[in-house]
């Protein structure tokens, strides 16, 4: 009996092109989703790469993983007063089982290229290849460290992300994506001949940054959509090569009796803009300002003279807004009275609930603590978290717009927002295993541990 199993995820996949759109044009990724093993994966809430890809690998959610985003401020701390408020979400941090070290301990062999996160590199039985939150090539991104001499015979200097993608140079950035995406697979290609393993896991970013600049060339429902521009088959083309690519692997697994399984860790849809989460608090009395923004560009809290003793909450952008409460005790100048903060909480939830859009329309809101929804709540946790018009719409966290509802991103040109759900198949080696139409992320877990007989 064959037990490798061999994990290809792309990043962001969206069903919908996956699925419809393009489908005619993806022969190989059509056939790694049999008639009976094609679903879609529910992401994380909130579903973005980390911690999405976390859980996927250990079964538990973002409260028991202790990872809410990339970022996480640290309790206790101010923006522009503490310098080391903010810290970000890398493999050092990870303290949980995941099906890494659960099949390493089993004794299987393992190899990981680009799970996020996997910098810096953490010992495993097998090799690992760090992902993109790899600073760069000179940094020590292998396990073991002598992997990086064999990666760059094979490639040179290997690229984990294309810096800067929210860029305005549309070409130079798509030209990089096909660069970072060749090296990528003629790594996994080298590793896949030369190496032995039991569980193989290969995940490719490009995707995700292919939907975050190119989306509005794409989609006709864009607001900021232009017909006959440029690169309106940019999407398509992309999703071609990255085809092509999976194909060239296909035929290297045939050989080796493996199943296979392709997975996103959410989809994309289009962005309808992004709300100035810290100008509506100010607006509404929740952060006080000593003095308005002297800039006629919009700026972030750090930048502002706030008056943290009379400010009761603040905010922070992304994907998802993240709000503290500057509660007594726990901040230097909390105001917040422990008996009061579930009532601001509560009020809080109300406000943001009752926000309309730019053309007067009910949002899809759903605001809640982390409490509410994860089995437990471990790490640096905001005290709420705010997911406008079903994810349409951004978090924006700067102050000084003329509005608070924007047209384009506040850090940097962005087409797409994430999507609850991601693309999920299976092609079982050993006919073990058929799935339903969606499949909860913290399940795939216990998916890989029954494809690798554990």
């Amino acid at each position: 009996m064959s037990n490798k199993l061999f994990v290809l995820g792309l990043d962001c996949a969206e069903p919908s092109l996956v699925y419809e759109k393009f489908k005619s044009d993806l022969p190989n990724i059509s056939m790694l989703f049999p008639s009976n093993a094609k679903s879609f994966m529910k992401s994380t809430i909130p579903p973005i790469t980390i911690p999405a890809w976390l859980s996927m690998a250990s079964g538990k959610d973002p409260g028991e993983i202790g990872f809410y985003g990339f970022t996480h401020r640290k309790l206790g701390t101010y923006p522009g007063i503490d310098p080391k408020s903010e810290w970000k979400a890398d493999a050092s941090k990870v303290d949980i089982e995941t099906i890494f070290t659960y099949a390493s301990r089993m004794g299987k062999r393992v190899i990981k290229v680009g799970f996020p996160p996997s910098y810096p590199p953490k010992p495993i039985r097998g090799e690992s290849i760090g992902c993109f939150l790899t600073p760069d090539s000179k940094s020590e991104y292998t396990y073991p460290s002598s992997l990086k001499g064999e990666v760059e015979k094979v490639v040179g200097d290997y690229i984990f992300d294309v810096k800067g993608f929210r860029s305005e140079d549309r070409e130079n950035t798509l030209k990089l994506l096909y660069n970072m995406a060749e090296k990528h697979f003629e790594v996994v290609k080298y590793l896949i001949r030369n190496k032995k393993w039991d569980l193989f896991w290969f995940v490719e970013i490009g995707i995700d940054r292919l939907h975050h600049v190119f989306w509005k060339y794409m989609d006709k429902d864009h607001h900021l959509y232009e017909p006959g521009n440029k690169f309106e088959n940019a999407m398509r083309d992309y999703y071609i090569f990255i085809d092509h690519k999976v194909g060239e692997l296909m035929e290297l697994l045939k050989e080796q009796q493996t199943s296979i399984m392709i997975v996103s860790d959410h989809g994309a849809k289009r962005m309808k803009g992004a709300f100035a989460l810290n100008q509506w608090l100010v607006e509404k009395g929740y952060i006080v300002l000593d003095e308005p923004p002297k800039s006629d560009k919009p700026v972030t809290l750090d930048k502002l003279k706030v008056n943290w003793k009379k400010t009761t909450a603040w905010g922070a952008g992304g994907y998802y807004g993240r709000i503290f409460i500057n509660l007594e005790g726990r901040e230097q100048y909390g105001v917040v009275k422990k008996d009061q903060y579930d009532n601001i909480l509560d009020q809080l939830k109300y406000d943001l609930n009752t926000i309309k859009d730019d053309h007067g329309n009910p949002l899809k809101n759903f605001i809640f603590a982390p409490r509410e929804i994860y089995k437990q709540v471990r790490g640096d946790y905001p005290d709420l978290m705010a997911i406008f018009d079903d994810l349409y719409w951004r978090s924006a966290g700067t102050v000084g717009h003329k509005s608070i509802y924007l047209k384009e991103n506040d850090t940097g040109p962005d087409d797409a927002v994430h999507a609850q759900y991601g693309i999920l198949g299976i092609t079982d080696y050993e006919k073990r295993l058929t799935l339903p139409n969606i499949v909860d992320i913290k399940d795939i877990y216990p998916l890989e541990k029954t494809l690798l007989g554990l």
